[in-house]
């Protein structure tokens, strides 16, 4: 938990994601830095740079755009089906974390040692954290492994560990939260879809932080422009999640 706690200073912390939509680079760029604003302006702890709509040539402006201009802030990155190219990009531009959508049984066992491999050559070059998917939305589970094996071995490779559903904006089970904490014990773990006001108390009892996305819309969909009303709402009530679990 220390590096975490370390690195965003509090005990709850609050990441929005950077879907990276948009008609052209110029265009993905100018949405990108308009939502980077409205994020940090209110509140929000990190950012997170995926290329969910966009491209790695997309990824590396943002975080050029970041590098140069919010040296005190936090960010991070996933580059989507490239692992390689998180870290390559977290080194280069300097981002504090890394996520990756899984670092446990989406591989069957052979393929696994080479990924292991992988890990440990990448944290080798990096202090950038690495917040890891188990059991993930789009992410195949191959390992034969039990989940508790999973995640024991999960945390071998990563900072913190990310649950979510089966798809993106949709509300993480609140059964498959408490499973992961009562088999992660005070390991930390960030909820990483389907976060809402109206389940973000409950939900967050168990949890460390939390990756916002869809919600941040307005029409609450991925594919949605950011709303400012929806980030301080949701930031507002993490200061009370963040007041209720320290007192």
């Amino acid at each position: 938990m220390n590096k975490v706690y370390e690195l965003f200073k509090n005990t709850s912390p609050l990441l929005g994601m950077l879907h990276l939509k948009g008609s052209d680079p110029e265009d993905v760029l100018s949405r990108a830095k308009k939502e980077i604003d409205l994020y940090f302006d209110n509140g929000v702890d990190a950012v997170i740079v995926e290329n969910y709509f966009g491209n790695y040539y997309h990824m590396v402006e943002v975080l050029k755009h970041l590098s140069e201009n919010y040296k005190d802030k936090i960010y991070g990155v996933n580059c989507l089906n490239m692992d390689a190219m998180g870290f390559e990009l977290a080194i280069n531009y300097g981002a504090k974390f890394v996520q990756l959508d899984s670092v446990a049984g989406h591989l069957k066992e052979r393929d696994d040692h080479s990924f292991e491999a992988f890990m440990n050559l990448y944290r080798s070059k990096t202090d950038a954290l690495v917040f890891g998917g188990v059991r993930f939305k789009y992410q195949p589970y191959l390992s034969g492994r039990s989940l508790e094996e999973d995640l024991t071995l999960a945390k071998e490779r990563c900072d913190a560990i990310v649950v979510t559903g089966d798809h993106t904006g949709q509300e993480t089970d609140l059964e498959k939260i408490k499973e992961f904490r009562k088999i992660l014990g005070e390991f930390p773990m960030i909820i990483g879809a389907g976060l809402t006001p109206d389940n973000a108390k409950v939900q967050m009892q168990y949890a460390d932080g939390a990756i916002v996305g869809s919600y941040f819309k307005e029409n609450y969909k991925d594919e949605g422009e950011v709303d400012k009303t929806h980030v301080k709402q949701m930031v507002e009530l993490f200061h009370e999640i963040r007041r209720d679990k320290n007192d």
